[in-house]
């Protein structure tokens, strides 16, 4: 399909802001709902709007066909071997949470060793802080180089015996590069370390074969992939699911409940205490379907590539911008650009745009350490989704210099 056949889907980007046409470049953040997500969700409000697993009237057990059909589709999306790998989460956060803190239960002990590395999200570095400090293990920096790669050559000398997992983000929502993890799963796997993925930018740029990867966990939200927001998506290995204590205590997690002590429900349960997001999780089906869709059409691929390498290009030939995360040798990079402009602060130049309908990002995009490592207070960032154009892109650059002009 076209692009402007794919923009049809999302009647948000009709909408004037200020007068102007509106430019949404703030994709990494939340990208748009298609209108086929907005009536999914409609329908299950309307239609379907009750308790899963419990009751045995016409709307539960619909409700319920409804939600565990989604499981299986996300499993299939995914590549998983089980539906009981696919746990259903509030997002990236509340998934890497969960690990966090059932795998530090089961498996971390005092002088351990979690594996981060220097470009993750706030979501990828505080619940590890965390464990480590209620397990007296220790957090390990795996660090990036000047262009925002990660040093794979220092991860060996990182691991030791007691290094229990790695955390790495399949795509850094500030950077923007593709990180090779099948070097870094094999890596680690071979002194048995585990691995998990945060995939909240990966999902969308290209997805995943869980199994191809050999991660141990991969967590992703569905808000950045066109879905409702709330629903999110831990896929975990069901060997160490299995193994894994429960997160939260409360309804559906159980087997039986005694004041005597309880036993808990098998997987994925396990891990879906009290009542779910039950009307929104059903639109993962129409949002992957509608991305897997964009990830088999020549013309929309084509199209985001062609987009991609024009912004690279202007980034790269002006002297005045620093762009963050430059690809080289077989590191890809995503539409994804985060920069800072000289003797400009990045919150004037983003409040510059709003002002010409562009949507962007600014501050420190949720990793204050990375920041740190660039010796910057914030960013710009612009993120792009497969609905955004070459002209949205050229008047992108058009604002952007005439924003910096009036701002030097």
């Amino acid at each position: 399909m076209t692009v402007q056949q794919f923009r049809d889907h999302f009647p948000i980007l009709t909408q004037e802001v200020y007068g102007k046409q509106l430019v949404y470049f703030d994709n990494a953040a939340t990208t748009q709902r298609p209108k086929e997500v907005v009536n999914k969700l409609e329908e299950l409000s309307l239609k379907y709007n009750s308790n899963i697993h419990r009751a045995v009237h016409f709307l539960a057990v619909q409700a319920t066909e409804e939600y565990e059909k989604t499981r299986d589709f996300v499993k299939d999306y995914i590549k998983a071997k089980s539906r009981e790998e696919i746990v259903f989460t509030s997002g990236t956060t509340h998934s890497i949470n969960l690990v966090a803190f059932s795998f530090g239960e089961a498996f971390v002990h005092k002088d351990d060793e979690i594996i981060i590395t220097e470009a993750e999200h706030h979501s990828n570095i505080v619940p590890w802080q965390m464990m480590c400090n209620r397990k007296g293990a220790t957090l390990k920096i795996l660090p990036i180089d000047n262009q925002g790669h990660i040093q794979y050559s220092i991860l060996k000398d990182l691991l030791t015996d007691k290094t229990k997992l790695l955390a790495v983000c399949q795509i850094s929502n500030v950077l923007g590069l593709e990180n090779d993890l099948k070097n870094i799963i094999n890596v680690c796997h071979s002194v048995g370390c585990k691995v998990l993925v945060d995939g909240a930018q990966g999902i969308v740029h290209g997805g995943v074969n869980v199994q191809e990867i050999g991660c141990d966990f991969y967590a992703f939200s569905g808000h950045k992939i066109f879905a409702a927001s709330g629903v999110g998506v831990l896929y975990g290995k069901k060997e160490l699911l299995e193994k894994m204590p429960p997160y939260m205590g409360g309804g559906e997690m159980i087997e039986t409940v005694r004041f005597t002590g309880t036993t808990y429900a098998q997987l994925p349960e396990k891990f879906e205490a009290g009542t779910q997001n039950i009307n929104s999780v059903p639109t993962l089906i129409p949002a992957l379907s509608l991305a897997k869709q964009v990830q088999n059409d020549k013309d929309l691929v084509n199209n985001s590539n062609a987009v991609r390498d024009y912004l690279l290009d202007y980034f790269m030939k002006d002297e005045r911008i620093h762009l963050y995360g430059v690809p080289r040798g077989t590191i890809q990079k995503i539409n994804l650009f985060s920069f800072t402009v000289d003797n400009v602060h990045h919150q004037d130049l983003a409040l510059l745009l709003d002002k010409m309908g562009i949507a962007v990002r600014s501050g420190q995009m949720c990793a204050e350490p990375l920041m740190d490592r660039f010796g910057v207070t914030g960013m710009v960032r612009i993120s792009l989704a497969p609905y955004n154009t070459m002209e949205e892109a050229q008047y992108f650059t058009k604002c952007l210099e005439k924003a910096i002009n009036m701002l030097i």
